[in-house]
């Protein structure tokens, strides 16, 4: 059995990690420290859940080697606020005496700049405040000696590459040991793979099976409030409920609140504050639905999540991807059920032409009395983009097959 021990982590590190009961590494841990720990630029592709963050901030506390007054050692860019948090909170638990600045948008600048003014070891944040505070002089990253892009897809596919691009430039080549991490490796990501690491190694995981159970619901859009409220209630625990559109979110989350729902939103109208306080409620469990848009698709950790509801399709195959990925983390077991309705048919027919997984259909009445996912034949409007469900014999449940998502370049 490996340790942490084993892959070369300092007895202080081990002891933080002790305290918070993590004790084993997960695989892509096991295989990417012992590389980073040996300074080497490294790539690692690992669905979400596998445990990426930790796989990186564990070479970052053990090169750092506490706080020091010598400037900014250590960069992490993230394409989300709420991911940014994820980090900083997780690398404080790692190493309480390095001292971080938090810098995302959506706050005032105040706590920011004083952060990086009070000898600031390490920078968490997001592409365009990164960027917006070096152009004021406000931080430097010269002295960078350890820069990590996380969800490097995300952050190109929303058109971060150029500030990107020229954060990367602020930081020393020479010097520099990059690690870039990511569900996805397109085209374009592997450009800034070649253009910006040096012979990297590759760190590759591939989705376990079978955590998690994935069906299609057909639901007609009058009905859906309705529906979905009586399978939150015959589930019981903690669930993501996807919306397509910010003002449809908030809306959602006081149709469910009415019925009875302890229900919190997240979505990109709301203030950070406003965010990270939903967030916190769902982690705490103050609230047990949490209905969100893709904003809390990526990056956001939450272990007890064991249902994720698509209310509304996503605009791409990624993106149900990243969706889904909110639950069956870590190797635990999760649910997830994507509503469809007569006037969903196009949209879903594109989703399986960009690489969706084929799903079965499953009885929605079935979820609701009795909580099992029991196939059922398809609706008419399903058509061979849709694949009509295979059939199983009497209330044996579906797992879903592993995803084999295509690879494009962009």
């Amino acid at each position: 059995m490996t340790t942490f021990a084993d892959l070369g982590v300092r007895p202080r590190t081990l002891k933080s990690l002790a305290d918070q009961n993590i004790l084993e590494p997960l695989a892509v841990q096991a295989e990417a420290i012992p590389l980073l720990l040996q300074q080497r630029d490294v790539v690692i592709q690992a669905p979400t859940g596998s445990g990426k963050t930790l796989a990186f901030l564990l070479p970052l506390v053990e090169r750092l080697a506490g706080h020091s007054s010598a400037g900014i050692r250590a960069l992490i860019v993230v394409p989300t606020r709420e991911l940014a948090n994820q980090i900083q909170s997780v690398l404080r638990g790692i190493d309480p005496q390095l001292r971080t600045a938090l810098i995302i948008g959506g706050v005032g600048y105040g706590s920011q700049t004083s952060a990086l003014r009070n000898s600031c070891d390490v920078v968490i944040g997001c592409p365009g405040r990164i960027l917006d505070l070096a152009t004021q002089g406000a931080a430097r990253f010269d002295r960078v000696s350890y820069l990590v892009l996380d969800e490097a897809d995300e952050m190109l596919d929303q058109g971060f590459a150029p500030d990107v691009e020229r954060i990367i430039a602020t930081t020393p080549a020479a010097s520099r040991q990059t690690v870039l991490a990511s569900a996805t490796i397109p085209g374009w990501v592997q450009r800034m793979i070649d253009k910006h690491l040096v012979d990297p190694e590759r760190v590759r995981l591939s989705a376990e099976e079978p955590t998690l159970e994935h069906g299609l619901v057909c639901v007609e859009r009058e009905n859906r409030v309705s529906i979905l409220s009586r399978l939150l209630r015959r589930h019981g625990s903690s669930a993501i409920v996807f919306h397509r559109t910010k003002h449809g979110a908030k809306k959602l989350a006081r149709d469910l609140a009415r019925e009875g729902h302890r229900t919190g939103e997240l979505q990109g109208n709301l203030s950070q504050n406003a965010r990270d306080r939903a967030i916190a409620a769902f982690r705490r469990g103050d609230s047990t639905v949490l209905v969100a848009t893709n904003v809390a698709a990526r990056g956001i950790d939450v272990s007890h999540v064991g249902l994720v509801v698509n209310y509304e399709l996503p605009e791409t195959a990624a993106w149900l991807t990243h969706r889904v990925g909110r639950t069956a983390r870590n190797g635990a077991a999760g649910r997830a059920l994507t509503f469809l309705s007569s006037d969903d048919a196009d949209k879903w027919r594109k989703l399986r032409r960009e690489g969706a997984p084929d799903l079965v259909w499953v009885d929605d009445n079935a979820l609701i009395t009795t909580g099992e996912m029991r196939t059922t034949t398809a609706p008419a409007f399903a058509t061979a983009a849709t694949r009509p469900a295979r059939q199983l014999d009497g209330a044996r449940t579906i797992r879903s097959r592993q995803w084999r998502r295509r690879r494009s370049s962009r």
